[in-house]
């Protein structure tokens, strides 16, 4: 998951800190002091990830791409300069135009804000960006919410008093709001000083940039690994009491698989897994990384050293063209494969599939599954010129069923004329026009749509009046009586408006 950094570099943030010390400081010293620290950790557990860094006041600028090189990351922090005023909209923008060029729109990405707590003044400030959001045209929307998937973290140089002093604390969670709720506001907890902002950028890392540290287990085999992004906690919708769900730190391999039997399953996150005692740079079976790690050993040369089970399993995978299925928890289960980087670089990845036991329906219950030496025959055949999957469900569905969709107003349109062609041929197609009132009549039902019961009927009468005078009796009778049927049944009345009940066509005497 990459990370754009923010740095405020408005006037504001060039405000003195008194601290005990002889040294004066700037608030901006201690921001760099406390995203040193960030990039540091980084550089050590989260070395796989992406991160870019941006500077703003009243314009924004991109001072170093999206990179691995913290040391480039570090040197541009120590660079900074001083501008103009604090315009967070504009920066937005600058945010969600460089992470689209680089990531598209379906990458999630986390944005650290670094700022002060002002919002600046006038045109262009955070409290006037907010304040004229309902007021706004197509051409000029609010950066918020990003078009991709976001966590953004607030990281407030300032105490929680001093933001509440005005509506800057407000503002700061409207904007958070605003992202999706995904995220949080950190501020500076006692006197403003360099170890308060390290204990502020520390909660950070532990709440966002902690490593998740697991165990890989293949029968006697072992390999501890790491696993980038961390595996958020889900929450299954249809479970009568949610609660999250979170990945194991012991991760059991319980199978392999042909990559043409899995296909490409449907997944809700992939993540990097990299062995924790060989993090660099895999050459052929390893596990890849840019070309600004090319000078360090790679992986394949530290395990000619220390033989690990990690690098066997990617280069065994990579080689026989198959994904080992793993186990993450109770009746959860995910898939480790080899994915290219590019020709020679090559990662070993992680797929997490939807809890439950049977997650991908052509495989069955993974539970179910077992080693080819245990089946009566070869279910791959002799040769391989058969698979045993997709499995047939026991009993054949049915797809011809009765239920009426409307996707769109055209499909809604060709119900409704189709009544009518059938109204206009009474008495001869009463049946078929009944069976068309009926079926339109109980999908309105399901959908609640009480209104197309209501404008049916008065288009139905309207045909009454607008028979000629050649039109049978009939068929004024007919049209009359489904009319007055799908009005009863718009009220909503249960004696009318029952889904099982059916419209029966008028008994008169020229029906007889």
């Amino acid at each position: 998951m990459p990370t754009v950094v923010l740095m405020d570099v408005s006037l504001s943030m060039t405000r003195p800190v008194s601290l005990d010390s002889s040294e004066e400081f700037q608030r901006k010293n201690l921001a760099v002091h406390g995203l040193n620290m960030l990039f540091e950790h980084m550089a050590s557990n989260y070395r796989m990830e992406f991160t870019a860094l941006m500077a703003f006041s009243s314009l924004w600028e991109l001072l170093v791409p999206f990179t691995r090189d913290y040391n480039a990351l570090q040197e541009a922090l120590g660079n900074l300069e001083d501008y103009d005023k604090t315009c967070v909209e504009s920066a937005l923008n600058g945010v969600s135009n460089v992470v689209q060029q680089e990531w598209g729109s379906a990458c999630p990405c986390q944005v650290v804000l670094v700022t002060d707590g002002s919002l600046g003044i006038g045109k262009g400030s955070l409290r006037h960006s907010l304040h004229t959001l309902k007021h706004r045209g197509d051409d000029k929307k609010f950066p918020l919410p990003f078009p991709f998937p976001t966590k953004l973290f607030i990281m407030s140089v300032a105490n929680a008093e001093e933001l509440q002093m005005t509506d800057a604390m407000d503002n700061l969670e409207e904007l958070l709001c605003l992202s999706g709720g995904d995220g949080q506001i950190f501020t500076v907890e006692g006197p403003l000083c360099m170890k308060s902002v390290q204990a502020m950028f520390g909660r950070l890392i532990d709440h966002a940039y902690s490593p998740f540290h697991a165990v890989l287990h293949c029968g006697n085999l072992s390999s501890d690994v790491q696993v980038f992004p961390r595996p958020e906690p889900i929450v299954m919708d249809e479970e009568v009491e949610p609660m999250p769900r979170s990945v194991n730190t012991d991760l059991e391999i319980v199978g392999f698989i042909e990559i043409a039997d899995i296909s490409s399953p449907p997944v809700i996150s992939r993540h990097l897994v990299l062995p924790i005692n060989v993090n660099k740079e895999v050459d052929e079976v390893g596990t890849g990384a840019t070309d600004e790690l090319e000078e360090e050993p790679s992986a394949s040369q530290m395990a000619g050293k220390s033989p690990n089970f990690c690098v066997l399993l990617h280069g065994s995978l990579k080689v026989e063209g198959m994904v080992a299925l793993v186990q993450l928890g109770p009746e959860w289960y995910g898939m480790l494969y080899s994915q290219a980087d590019s020709k020679k670089k090559s990662n070993l990845m992680m797929s997490l599939f939807e809890p439950g036991p049977d997650p991908l329906p052509w495989l069955g219950k993974i539970t179910h599954l077992g080693p080819i030496s245990e089946a009566a025959e070869n279910p791959y055949g002799e040769d391989d010129s058969k698979s045993p999957f997709p499995l047939q469900p026991p009993v054949k569905r049915s797809y011809a069923q009765n239920v009426t969709v409307w996707i769109k107003a055209s499909g809604l349109q060709t119900d409704v004329q189709k009544i009518l062609r059938n109204a206009r041929k009474l008495p001869d197609k009463t049946q078929t026009f009944y069976k068309e009132l009926n079926r339109l009549r109980k999908a309105a039902l399901a959908f609640g749509f009480w209104e197309l019961l209501k404008g049916m009927a008065d288009l139905l009468e309207r045909e009454c009046t607008l028979l000629p005078d050649s039109a049978h009796p009939d068929a004024a009778f007919q049209l009359s009586h489904a009319a007055q049927q799908l009005k009863l049944a718009s009220t909503g009345d249960s004696q009318y408006a029952a889904f099982d009940h059916n419209i029966a066509p008028m008994h008169t005497d020229f029906s007889s």
